[in-house]
């Protein structure tokens, strides 16, 4: 059977300019996915759509980190923040991402899309702290 998610390494892709979109739907099924994403990640764009977002999702991400973006999402509000993902070698690029629902005409969430940068040295810092001590509370 084929992995659906690869092995980490320890070896970080450079991700250094541009913006990676996506949108997915009520679920997390990507729906787009523009050519900077699928570039990045290591993927096709058939190869992203249609799965989950968790397909680029690193196991060194804390599960409290992905729980507030969910929760404030499916609210209705905007969520920001450093993600360290996983790409399709195991490699591993870290992004600062903006999440904000779409929304029809009535006010109900029908999908979500998000645009990520490149994280600065500093906030990828800052986020590697923050993430082993929240790995170590869940892993107690």
């Amino acid at each position: 059977m084929r992995r659906e998610r690869p092995e980490p390494i320890d070896e970080e892709h450079k991700f250094s300019n541009g913006l990676i979109l996506s949108s997915t739907d009520l679920k997390g099924i990507i729906t787009y996915a523009n050519r900077k994403f699928c570039e990045i990640a290591g993927y096709t764009k058939q190869e992203l759509t249609g799965k989950n977002h968790n397909i680029v999702r690193h196991p060194d991400m804390p599960k409290a980190a992905f729980k507030d973006l969910w929760d404030t999402i499916q609210q209705g509000k905007e969520w920001s923040g450093v993600v360290k993902n996983l790409r399709k070698d195991g490699k591993y690029y870290w992004v600062y991402s903006h999440i904000t629902p779409i929304m029809d005409d009535s006010g109900e969430i029908t999908g979500y899309t998000a645009a990520r940068r490149p994280a600065s040295e500093n906030e990828i810092e800052e986020s590697t702290a923050l993430y082993k001590e929240m790995l170590a509370q869940e892993n107690q």
